[in-house]
């Protein structure tokens, strides 16, 4: 028989403890179930703080009261700091309106301002940012003796110099105030070296002797070119500036390419010189006797440059190492230089992989760093007979064209389409004479020319490896 416990629990009702306790079920928890399921649920209702965030960044968003977090910041409390200004705890010092004068004028004029009391009678503040120009005062005797200019008359002199003094050696306003009606017209340049070779004068016939002195010297004839070049910069025209642009970007093309001729003769060079060293070692092995072989291999053995041939890998470590590995090329060596490597020695007649004992490793590693070796070098002297043709080229051109200086000769033949000056239409480009003339130092390869070049270079280094 069903009891008033297994009821609540089947209808899900929740009652009091004493309720539940004496298992009787009442009229209100059959009616109202869904109230006190609410009030329930409300009242365990609880806030979880996400996962990953810290403790104080969860306070700041909800207060014990799950009130929202204020939109401006308050502060309830005096806070760690005490509050540094306490208005009225002191008496408020008087201010006064009091006139002043200032020092730089010399009217006299006289002007009103506030001030604090206590500073009555003392001198204006800004004062000391009355800066002036020290202008050096001569006497009639010193002027006849050591300051006597044809050019100029003392009168003219003595108005340079009330000038200065009132303008502060501004020399464009001294100009510009310069009586040129009573006096002789100057320009500024003048104004400039009267003045400097007059204070030059009397600090050195005024100076003790056996002192240094900071003579002002002043190159009036270098200032006027500087100021002709900048007035011929400013007046110049938009096509004598685009000449001068096309002239310093040609410049740049003209310096890159030297740079790159250098370094390719560099590189020409460190081939060179590996080239010989490597046939004075194998005669030097050649002349060794066999004995002392393995010693001197080592204390004999000079400096080749890196560039040259293949440099294989010492394998000096510890532990158990196959003689097979002293063949593989390093990474160093590109697929390009392997490739023709690989069908150099297919047309030799020697095998990619041979046996790898100790005598053939040694001889198959010297053979493929030749071979690479040979290959560079072919490679770089078609590089300077393809240069050589094709300066020779433009060289005719520019004789043909009258720009050496000669008279303009007829073509022999078809002239090549890289040495043949074009005629563009006017106003649309450079003048071409000037390209001719620029571009003589040599321009750089293209990449097709450079791939057709070297193909032909490697098929011609295996036609000849492959006669008698």
């Amino acid at each position: 028989m069903a009891t008033g416990a297994d009821v609540r629990d089947i209808l899900e009702l929740g009652g009091p403890e004493g309720d539940a306790a004496s298992g009787t079920i009442s009229k209100k928890d059959i009616i109202n179930p869904d109230k006190k399921k609410s009030k329930k649920s409300s009242e365990t209702l609880t806030f979880k703080r996400p996962e990953g965030m810290h403790r104080e960044v969860y306070a700041l968003l909800y207060s014990d009261k799950k009130d929202a977090p204020p939109l401006l910041p308050s502060d309830t409390g005096q806070g760690y700091r005490t509050v540094k200004a306490k208005l009225g705890s002191k008496k408020v010092r008087p201010w006064k309106w009091m006139p002043f004068t200032n020092p730089a004028r010399k009217d006299g004029a006289m002007f009103f301002h506030w001030r604090r009391a206590a500073e009555e009678g003392k001198d204006y503040p800004f004062a000391r940012f009355n800066k002036t120009v020290q202008v050096p005062v001569y006497s009639e005797q010193e002027y006849q003796l050591y300051l006597h200019d044809d050019a100029w008359t003392k009168a003219e002199t003595d108005h340079l110099f009330d000038l200065s003094r009132r303008f502060d050696l501004r020399f464009v306003v001294i100009h510009d105030r310069y009586d040129h009606q009573q006096f002789k017209k100057r320009s500024v340049e003048d104004l400039k070296e009267r003045y400097y070779h007059i204070c030059a004068k009397l600090a050195n016939v005024r100076a003790v002797p056996g002192t240094d002195l900071k003579m002002p010297v002043f190159d009036a004839g270098h200032e006027r070119r500087r100021k002709e070049q900048l007035e011929r910069l400013y007046n110049r025209t938009p096509e004598q500036v685009a000449e001068e642009e096309y002239l310093l970007q040609e410049l740049r093309k003209i310096e890159a390419r030297k740079k790159e001729r250098e370094k390719r003769s560099q590189d020409l060079q460190k081939l060179i010189t590996a080239a010989d060293t490597t046939a004075e070692q194998r005669r030097t092995e050649r002349k060794a006797p066999k004995k002392k072989l393995p010693q001197k291999k080592e204390a004999e053995k000079p400096a080749v440059p890196e560039t040259a041939g293949i440099k294989f890998p010492d394998f000096k470590s510890a532990g158990v190492t196959l003689r097979s590995q002293r063949m593989k090329l390093p990474s160093s060596v590109g697929q390009k230089k392997i490739k023709a490597l690989e069908q150099m020695l297919l047309e030799l007649g020697v095998e990619l992989s041979p046996t790898p004992t100790e005598e053939l490793v040694h001889m198959f590693n010297e053979l493929r760093s030749d071979l690479v070796l040979l290959y560079e070098l072919k490679q770089a002297c078609a590089n300077c007979e393809y240069e050589l043709q094709m300066l020779r080229h433009r060289h005719e051109a520019l004789a043909r064209a009258g720009v050496l200086g000669g008279p303009a000769t007829p073509a022999s033949g078809p002239a090549p389409a890289l040495a043949e000056p074009a005629v563009p239409e006017p106003g649309l480009g450079p003048d071409p004479s000037k390209d001719a003339i620029i571009d003589v130092v040599g321009a750089p390869l293209t990449p097709n020319s450079r791939k057709r070049r070297e193909s032909a270079s490697s098929s011609s280094s295996v036609k000849k490896a492959k006669k008698p």
